[in-house]
């Protein structure tokens, strides 16, 4: 390593972008975070504005590296630069870099109907066979249609080829680049419906299927690879060079040390992704799980299982907003611990249907098991249960699946300092819970692979040495919480849609 070596990490998520330097040693240098707005509007339409994301992206490196350098410390210390985006969200732009139309969030649901088209069509095996998806409006295959069939302009510049898809990590390095690199990688290209996940190349015989002949795609890269070069419009004297770029769960992934076969994470936030690394060859799933990219470099390409829970936090936002159940986030660990159970009440939190490992996409959220001795304690316990619930349900059927037992699982995400939520997770599960004491697990994976590219670590060796990890002890509750679990299961597949 060299000492005077830093990375400009970039987080962009759904609700802002965090951007911090770091050093070789792991020690955060500087950090700043700029929050994005989103649009909800209309039955289930999610968007955000191209050049908002851009922007809000420039405006937090800026401040980050405006603090940074407060301390005395000279930009020309930063190496190397990785890039960590939201999943599935995705835009369309013409060559001059000018945007065809809104992004399109992950969250947006505009594809219910050609989800079930495609379904009546029987076209799930295919599909799953060649991305290792499903047919779901989570992914941004299902939405591209929607915008193809909608909206003339847009349907216009594709068949003229004239429309340039991508992912939030395409867009930023394509107007970085000044339109000079147009790439994305593996791991955000595996959440399109587009890409085969066996050849690990677009699928022309799917976007054929698709009736997307002439849309314009990227050029797909490992998730560590020199992708180009760029001053940020100005804040750098001398190009950057942008050496990682990958989904941030995937990034969280890898910052959480799921570097081999039988390790896990989850992201505890607004939703949930569980990633399992199942090491360097695809495996299939029979239980509602995903197959794809765990991350890659350019020698070595690791797969996983995802199990991706829609509603994970956010339902405490609900009861926050609309039921006024609480005034303050940090509330409810101390609602939830002022009762000793949750007097039999379950919150199934399918607000915007379920995902793994049931994806019923018109199953409603329900409270169950009310009585006139319920109170918002135990309905706010009940909330931070079906956190822990939920990963339970996606990580038995990651184990049924592939045989492999789960050795470790890394939490991460806003919910997972909430010490109820963690504390109950592993009393429930039957694997070591680990928690990272480092909030910015997504910047710093993509913050690695760029430094393993950059050379500042010479090996996955030197980058496992860098983690912090605190294994959560189970308590004496352990039979009390699987019983509680057995109620769950009762109430979630007695709902059923």
């Amino acid at each position: 390593m060299t000492a005077s070596s830093c990375i400009l990490a970039i987080d962009q998520g759904t609700s802002g972008t965090k951007s911090l330097v770091f050093d070789s040693k792991g020690n955060i240098c500087a950090e700043a975070t700029i929050p994005l707005k989103t649009s909800y509007f209309g039955e289930g339409f999610v968007e955000q504005h191209p050049e908002d994301i851009y922007k809000n992206v420039l405006q937090s490196v800026r401040a980050c590296l405006q603090q940074y350098q407060s301390t005395g410390a000279s930009l020309s210390a930063i190496a190397s630069c990785g890039i960590s985006n939201q999943r599935e969200t995705f835009l369309l732009w013409d060559e001059f870099g000018s945007p065809l139309c809104n992004a399109v969030v992950w969250q947006c649901k505009r594809s219910v109907d050609v989800c079930y088209e495609m379904q009546s069509l029987d076209l799930g095996n295919v599909i799953h066979d060649k991305t290792g998806l499903f047919i779901d409006p989570y992914f941004s295959g299902t939405k591209l249609i929607w915008l193809y069939r909608n909206n003339p302009e847009i349907q216009k510049a594709i068949k003229a080829g004239e429309a340039y898809f991508g992912t939030v990590d395409t867009w930023l390095l394509y107007r970085l680049t000044k339109g000079e690199a147009y790439l994305t990688d593996y791991t955000n290209a595996s959440r399109t419906l587009l890409f085969n996940l066996n050849t690990l190349s677009w699928d022309r015989e799917l976007i054929a299927l698709f009736g997307l002949e002439g849309i314009r795609l990227p050029e797909v890269k490992p998730s560590s690879y020199a992708f180009g070069s760029s001053h940020f419009e100005g804040l750098f004297k001398r190009a950057l060079p942008v050496q990682a770029m990958i989904g941030d769960s995937h990034a969280a992934a890898f910052g959480e040390a799921c570097i081999y076969p039988g390790t896990a994470k989850a992201t505890l936030g607004t939703g949930c992704s569980i990633l399992f690394n199942v090491g360097t060859e695809r495996r299939n799933s029979n239980s509602g799980m995903v197959s794809t990219i765990c991350w890659s470099t350019e020698d070595r390409v690791d797969y996983a299982l995802e199990g991706i829970i829609v509603s994970c936090a956010s339902p405490l936002a609900w009861l926050k907003t609309e039921l006024g159940l609480l005034t303050d986030f940090a509330e409810a660990e101390n609602m939830a611990t002022s009762v000793t159970d949750n007097n039999g009440v379950y919150l199934i939190p399918a607000f915007s249907g379920l995902g793994a490992p049931f994806w019923d996409m018109n199953r409603k959220a329900s409270l169950e098991g009310l009585t006139f001795s319920s109170n918002k304690n135990h309905i706010v316990r009940a909330a931070l249960e079906s956190i822990a619930y939920q990963i339970q349900d996606v990580l038995s059927a990651m184990k049924q699946d592939t045989g492999i037992p789960i050795q470790e699982l890394m939490v991460n995400g806003g919910a997972s300092s909430n010490n109820f939520v963690v504390q109950f997770l592993s009393d429930l599960l039957e694997a070591k819970v680990i928690r990272n004491e480092n909030k910015n697990v997504s910047a710093f994976g993509a913050g690695f692979l760029a430094g393993l590219k950059a050379n500042i670590f010479p090996d996955l060796d030197s980058v496992q040495s860098l983690y912090h990890r605190h294994p959560i002890a189970k308590t004496t509750q352990v039979a009390k919480v699987a019983e509680a679990y057995r109620g769950w299961q009762r109430f979630i597949h007695a709902t059923k849609s």
